[in-house]
């Protein structure tokens, strides 16, 4: 059984991913809030762990919803986030950003990840709401969230964007298990140089089903790599419009 400690949790080996996921917060991408939706609308859900915040991208003619929350330390500012919401609602899928709790309330360090998990399944009746398939999401230390919740709140699928597989440097506090406990189809996306896991660290069976080239755990890209920072994103955004296009 692997730690409840996350790299996006609170502790003294656990601020590695505060970190990268500031990044991803100062990085964000520039993509434009327009997307194929109906409309861009926040709402705030109470929750027993506080109020949480979801921002609707939605689409016209939606079949799936994907809710999709942020990690320890950015917000759903981060890079990919957006660019899902820009693009997803094109093809049928109604995205939710959801906020946790803790971030809608302006701490700067997240809770346990138990408390994480109460935030989530608090805002599971809101994302469900249209009675539509709901794909569960997140990044980092959301897609831990995803991963551990999926089964008992009856999610379509799980995203898991840049999956925290270890801390940096400690391979053997694999939480492989988490993955491997998803009952529900699963798409992993995971930068090849992702600190937190790189994608042959992953056990056979579990591996990514895409990787973005160069990228890191922001799926931040260096300047001399072969493909832009635009590119990047597209991989990401590609691979889940290929994905949900396979869901029921």
């Amino acid at each position: 059984m692997t730690s409840d400690m996350t790299p996006d949790a609170p502790g003294p080996r656990g601020r590695g991913s505060d970190a990268a996921d500031a990044s991803d917060a100062a990085d964000a991408s520039d993509a434009s809030d327009a997307s194929g939706g109906t409309d861009s609308a926040a709402e705030l859900v109470p929750t027993d762990a506080g109020e949480a915040r979801i921002t609707w991208r939605r689409a016209r003619d939606a079949r799936l919803v994907l809710a999709v929350s942020h990690g320890a330390g950015g917000g759903i500012e981060a890079r990919d986030l957006r660019a899902l919401a820009s693009v997803l609602p094109e093809h049928g899928v109604s995205v939710a950003l959801v906020e946790q709790p803790w971030r809608v309330a302006g701490k700067k360090v997240a809770p346990a990840p138990r408390t994480l998990d109460v935030g989530w399944r608090g805002i599971w009746p809101a994302v469900a709401r249209s009675g539509l398939p709901v794909i569960s999401g997140g990044r980092s230390a959301g897609a831990r969230v995803a991963c551990r919740t999926a089964g008992e709140l009856g999610a379509a699928g799980v995203l898991a964007l840049s999956f925290p597989l270890h801390p940096p440097g400690r391979p053997e506090r694999s939480r492989a298990e988490e993955l491997s406990g998803v009952p529900v189809p699963l798409l992993v996306v995971q930068g090849a140089n992702d600190p937190f896991g790189r994608p042959e660290e992953f056990p056979e069976g579990l591996r990514p089903g895409a990787v973005v080239p160069h990228a890191d755990h922001g799926f931040a890209v260096p300047k001399r790599a072969p493909l832009s920072q635009d590119d990047a994103v597209r991989v990401v955004t590609t691979a889940v419009v290929a994905w949900t296009a396979t869901l029921p």
